[in-house]
């Protein structure tokens, strides 16, 4: 017996090397070296292999027991019977031995391994043995967030040998028990029904399934009713096909025009619009999707939908917020982003409303409505020259754009905004003062107005002037070193250097000489500084009924008008009177030289002033008689008939002309009239001819071919 077990182990591990890995080999090797060390003989029951739920022969076949009792069971047989033996233990085994071999990636990220707590009950605390104290489960998040997703713990509870497992899946396959019209058989039956039989559009030939041939050949001996029944179930049937075919075709129509509509209807689609249509596809497969999901786990999905409830924590509210709550009065949330919470200069294009009734004036408190914020501050208007340069404006253009700088949340490019001048109460007219958009954050542009500076000459050499009274400093004269000048009678000039005495005074060269009236100035811009002021509007935080009567920052003008104060106009913007002295200029004195080359016309005349007519020469007056009277008077009166008539006589002549030019007017219209009928006869008779010519070549070219 001892020689046959040796050479059934041996037969056993030429078997066993073909059909199991190096770990069963060694495991099969182990357990031999344990049989080999027990005492006593075996018998030959115990040599058969056990089966997969333990139970040693419980599974053999009869014909196997029968083999082994009488000693013909070969050793292949044996080691194939063999190998077999507890494979589901084996490989749960080697998966063990690889995770416990594995190596853990949390400890060696962090150094540290979640293990969870025996008894979780330690940690509460009790207060006089009837009430727990609650503490936030902080351990069980540490422990669900310490768990190593990469080891994975085989589960060896189901038993697949008992029947009760076997049939829990059974019906998961094909050839398994489905519901009532989802049967692997059904399905094929109404495949074959459906698509079985077929006609071939080109020849005309109908081709029938398996089953409706069975039938075909069941009924052919009924007889010829039969026959002819089936011819018109045939006709029938191709005249419902005919129709159908129309109505697809018909349909097939429809779609394309309705394709072809849509194509064109939005032919001037933008990318917003596919983005949105995009999105609108997206939300509807997400509704379809998550219909019969519960709420919870819905928004751990997607989040919170539009029209639920929400609970919100916001930190740091004032206490008025509280106390003067109107449930009645709409309270609005946004969210902001993680750089719009600070606070910096927004460059801005701007417009006044037209609808608005006056226009802004800078550095006059706005309320803009920017983003999620409504604020007050000091906007500055300016425009950008030709030359890059921003200058100050006073007021608003009235139909055009200006730039304007706030202070203010720092905002995104490209967002929109408008602006009122308050928000408290009601006004009669239109409320919107101005609307624009943003369109930088920094403080790159620098905005200048215009500076005038004004000196007087007080020594004049030819064409160099000392020029007092425009700067207080040798440093502001050199600052402005080069700057281009301009005299009131428009010489142009340039600063050259200062002097030294007096302090402020420089000296100045121009195209001509000055004279000592004339007033030199200086054009010049200076940079403005944008005032710093950036006030939420706190409505909310005010008493219930009193939320709409928030008022901000005044104006000069506001508090002067509700206090009564009558504005004191400043002396130099007054007007005064003009009082100018009377200037004597030299005669003017010609050179002798230059009289010769000047001509006749030009040069002066020595002519004497002339003196009073002598009474001698001066002509004696006429003394008429009674009879020169009469003949003077009948005289003027028919010269005045004379022009009365003449008169008369040209005003006629008048009317008789316009009448004549405008029945020229008339002639000339009925020709050209006459020359444009004519002229259509003859393209028409032209027309025609060409017409006649084309049709007869084209009848030539026909007979040619």
């Amino acid at each position: 017996k001892e020689r046959d077990r040796d050479s059934e182990r041996g037969g056993q591990g030429v078997a066993d090397s073909g059909h199991c890995s190096e770990e069963e080999e060694e495991e099969d090797d182990d357990n031999d070296e344990e049989e080999e060390e027990e005492s006593g003989a075996s018998e030959m029951g115990e040599d058969l292999p056990k089966s997969s739920n333990g139970v040693k022969g419980s599974n053999v076949k009869p014909e196997q027991e029968k083999m082994e009792e009488e000693g013909i069971l070969c050793f292949e047989t044996e080691g194939a019977l063999r190998w077999k033996e507890g494979l589901a233990q084996k490989a749960a085994d080697v998966f063990l031995r690889q995770q416990q071999t594995k190596v853990n990636l949390r400890k060696l990220v962090y150094g540290t391994v979640a293990e969870e707590e025996e008894d979780e009950g330690e940690d509460e605390e009790e207060l006089g043995g009837l009430f727990r104290v609650s503490r936030p489960e902080k351990g069980k998040r540490q422990r669900a967030d310490g768990l190593d997703c990469t080891r994975y713990p085989p589960d060896g509870t189901h038993d697949w040998d008992q029947e009760e497992m076997l049939n829990s899946i059974r019906d998961c396959f094909v050839t398994g028990k489905w519901e009532e019209g989802k049967d692997a058989a059904t399905l094929l039956k109404e495949d074959e029904d459906m698509y079985g039989d077929f006609e071939d559009l080109e020849t005309g030939e109908v081709h029938k399934g398996k089953s409706e041939k069975k039938e075909d050949q069941e009924e052919e001996p009924s007889g010829e009713e039969d026959e002819d029944e089936e011819k018109e179930e045939e006709v029938m049937k191709v005249y419902d096909d005919e129709e159908e075919r129309k109505k697809a075709r018909l349909e097939k129509k429809r779609r394309l025009k309705e394709r072809f509509n849509s194509e064109y209807d939005e032919g001037d689609a933008t990318y917003f619009d596919d983005l949105k249509e995009e999105m609108h596809k997206q939300a509807e497969l997400n509704r379809a999707e998550f219909e019969d999901v519960d709420d919870d786990l819905r928004v751990q999905y997607e989040g919170f939908r539009p029209g639920m409830y929400v609970r919100l924590e916001i930190p740091a509210v004032p206490c008025e917020f509280v106390t003067n709550f109107d449930p009645h009065y709409p309270v609005i949330l946004g969210g902001l982003g993680a750089s719009e919470g600070n606070v910096g200069y927004l460059q801005m294009r701007l417009k006044k409303h037209r609808w608005h009734g006056r226009i802004l004036k800078t550095r006059d408190p706005l309320i803009m409505s920017l983003g999620w914020r409504r604020f007050q501050t000091i906007p500055l208007y300016h425009i950008e020259d030709h030359n890059g340069r921003h200058r100050l404006l006073k007021y608003t253009p009235l139909h055009m754009h200006c730039g304007a700088t706030i202070w203010g949340p720092i905002t995104p490019q490209g967002t929109g905004f408008l602006a009122v001048q308050s928000v408290a109460g009601t006004q009669s007219g239109f409320r919107i003062a101005a609307t624009g958009v943003v369109l930088d954050l920094d403080k790159s542009v620098t905005i200048v107005k215009k500076l005038k500076l004004i000196g007087y000459p007080y020594k004049i050499f030819k064409n160099t002037a000392f020029i007092k009274g425009m700067f207080n400093t040798v440093l502001e004269v050199a600052k402005f070193e080069g700057a281009s000048l301009r005299t009131v009678s428009g010489v142009r000039g340039q600063i050259k250097k200062a002097l030294r005495t007096p302090l402020g005074a420089y000296r100045a060269t121009f195209e001509d000489r000055l004279l000592m009236s004339d007033i030199v100035f200086l054009r010049s811009w200076f940079p403005v500084s944008v005032p710093q002021l950036y006030n939420p509007v706190t409505s909310l935080l005010r008493p219930v009924g009193e939320k709409d009567s928030w008022t901000g920052m005044k104006t000069v003008g506001q508090l002067k008008y509700e206090q009564g104060i009558r504005r004191q106009p400043e002396k130099d913007s007054l007007y005064k009177p003009v009082v100018r002295a009377k200037r004597h200029f030299n005669p003017l004195h010609i050179p002798k030289q230059l009289q010769k080359a000047l001509p006749f016309k030009s040069k002066p005349k020595m002519t004497e002033k002339k003196g009073k007519v002598p009474r001698d020469l001066q002509r004696p007056a006429v003394i008429r008689e009674p009879h020169e009277k009469k003949v003077a008077a009948l005289l003027t009166a028919l010269s005045t008939v004379h022009s009365y008539k003449k008169k008369k006589a040209r005003a006629k002549q008048r009317l008789q002309h316009k009448g004549f030019l405008r029945q020229k007017e008339q002639e000339e219209m009925d020709k050209l009239k006459r020359q444009k009928e004519a002229r259509k006869k003859m393209y028409r008779v032209m027309g025609q001819k060409e017409k006649k010519q084309q049709k007869s070549s084209l009848r030539g070219a026909r007979n040619d071919d």
